[in-house]
């Protein structure tokens, strides 16, 4: 079921049921069998086995006659042998109700409590967990830099050590054979003062002048325990490339060390390269449970405005949170966008309203309106991507909102950019999945410009960017099925396209906007009725003063 993963993932507490993967089969000689090809994550194997027969012996189970457990290399298969009068199912669901055939799983963590070193188990939400981790491989991150840090200037002392003992070999092997020993060799080689030139100690020395240089203990067993090998030229030139390498490494850390932002950065790289190998498709089957109670049941019914931008950022925002205002005024910031990109639809629903999401290719996806991430009044929002599983490329173009969401009598009437229209039964968009299904198809260089909710009986206004609009009646475009392509609207000049349409209702106004924000409403009634497919009437005397019309609705004043 759905509706325990949502309430775990949005309030931490909820019930998600996984269950094993099985499947009944009915044999020749009359009898059945479950198989069993997968189990619940963590589940022991043996032990379910052994719990499966301990219900048999103790009849809390009844017409098992066998249970084996045929796994191998290839994978897993647990066979259950039902008696000939039994009902398997019936037998099933007992395993699934006694047995860990189904497990449930809980959000919970131990979490800093932010006293040093303490933790605390707690129910988390999804988002926590996704920001417990985050801290968690930040923390990581850090540490291990820090560690590969020292350890990487450590090495580098060593080198300049040995860097030290190549370039005055010969005074070192003095003072070692004239040593009783090799502690008395490690005091001596720290005793002697070693002038050196030309060497760059981590940015000690600048190279131009001779500096004065003391080995301390680490330096000086490194030399003792030094190989006579390392004497040769080839040798020098290692420890001299080696060097190099480490001081560029030591930078790296450091810059990494330098602000948080950067330790984020590995971070997000290190999951990034985890997703790269190990990211496929979902293993785990999410499936209808009939009857469940569902988590929107749980959540209040609340009126939000809904917004969705041209580079594809979505928000809902209460209501509340827009004031009425006089006309001609600047207005309120209801969201910031980045440079070029700009709202394109807005609306007002409910939380538990249904909306439909159409894509520049045709596609429809659907979201529950609490669905969508509630934002701040001047956030942008989230980049829609996050939220529908759209293909590569793909931009949604249009949102509809609808509350009856299984009414047979209620149609989308579809218009493309080159005049097309279609009309879609509701009723054909039934069985939505995540990756959306195709609710038209259109011809090469055509797009989707909007979608309106009619029962039937309506009377549709579709207007065009050079001021033309034609008025018809929806029932002249016969309902289609999903894939086709649909029938011509309004006839355009060369040049001109669809900028929006609306359903004509009497009593309402056609509100006309413009490039350069100017704008009108003509009243619905001075549109008359024509047939489809034709150039239409004038809706708006363009001029270069006003600009062409960049959008219209039909709208009731309030």
């Amino acid at each position: 079921g759905r509706s325990g993963i949502r309430a775990a993932y949005a309030t931490g507490r909820g019930k998600i049921k996984v269950r094993a993967k099985t499947e009944i089969v009915e044999l020749s000689n009359g009898k059945s069998q479950i198989l069993i090809t997968e189990i619940p994550y963590m589940v022991n194997k043996a032990r379910l086995v052994e719990s499966m027969a301990g219900l048999v012996k103790d009849k809390r189970v009844d017409g098992i006659t066998n249970i084996q457990d045929h796994s191998s290399r290839e994978g897993m298969q647990i066979v259950v042998d039902i008696r000939r009068d039994a009902n398997a199912q019936v037998i099933l669901n007992q395993l699934f109700t006694y047995t860990q055939l189904e497990d449930t799983m809980i959000h919970i963590a131990l979490v800093p409590t932010g006293t040093q070193g303490k933790l605390q188990p707690r129910v988390l939400t999804l988002r926590q967990i996704i920001d417990q981790y985050i801290a968690f491989q930040k923390d990581v991150v850090e540490r291990r830099t820090r560690f590969d840090l020292k350890k990487a200037r450590d090495r580098a002392h060593i080198l300049e050590g040995l860097k030290v003992a190549t370039d005055n070999i010969d005074r070192i092997i003095a003072i070692i054979r004239a040593s009783k020993n090799e502690a008395d060799a490690k005091e001596n080689l720290m005793a002697e003062p070693f002038w050196i030139d030309q060497i760059a100690l981590l940015g000690i020395v600048d190279g131009s002048e001779h500096f004065e240089f003391h080995l301390d203990e680490p330096q000086a067993q490194a030399i003792v325990d030094m190989r006579l090998g390392r004497l040769s030229g080839l040798e020098q030139e290692k420890i001299n490339d080696e060097y190099r390498e480490l001081e560029h490494k030591i930078l790296g850390f450091e810059e990494i060390l330098s602000s948080d932002a950067h330790i984020l950065g590995v971070v997000k790289q290190e999951l990034q390269e985890i997703k790269q190998k190990y990211g496929d498709e979902r293993h785990t089957e999410i499936a209808n449970v009939a009857d469940e109670i569902d988590i929107e049941d749980l959540i209040e019914q609340q009126e939000c405005a809904y917004t969705l931008t041209h580079f594809g950022y979505i928000k809902r925002q209460p209501t509340s949170v827009y004031r009425a205002q006089r006309r001609g005024g600047r207005g309120i910031s209801a969201m910031s966008t980045r440079e070029e990109d700009f709202a394109k639809d807005i609306f007002t629903a409910s939380t538990h309203d249904t909306i439909l999401f159409f894509s520049d290719r045709g596609k429809v996806y659907k979201l529950k309106g609490y669905q969508i991430p509630e934002s701040g009044k001047t956030a942008k929002g989230t980049n829609i991507i996050n939220i529908l599983q759209v293909e590569s490329g793909e931009r949604v173009q249009t949102m509809l909102h609808f509350r009856e969401a299984g009414e047979e009598e209620l149609y989308l009437f579809m218009v493309t950019r080159q005049g097309t229209v279609k009309r879609l039964a509701v009723s054909a968009l039934k069985n939505i999945r995540a990756s959306g299904i195709r609710a038209l198809t259109l011809d090469e260089g055509d797009e989707l410009v909007c979608v309106l909710e009619t029962d039937g009986a309506q009377k549709v206004l579709v207007a065009t960017h050079d001021g033309m609009a034609v008025c018809f009646d929806e029932q002249d475009v016969r309902p289609m099925g999903r894939t086709a392509v649909g029938v011509r609207g309004i006839r355009l000049r060369e040049g001109d396209y669809v900028v929006g349409a609306g359903r004509a209702a009497e009593g309402r106004t056609v509100l006309s906007i413009t490039e350069n924000g100017y704008g009108k409403r003509t009243p619905v009634e001075e549109y008359r009725i024509t047939n489809r497919g034709g150039l239409g009437i004038k809706n708006y005397m363009v001029t270069e003063k006003t600009g062409p019309v960049v959008g219209i609705k039909v709208v009731d004043g309030s």
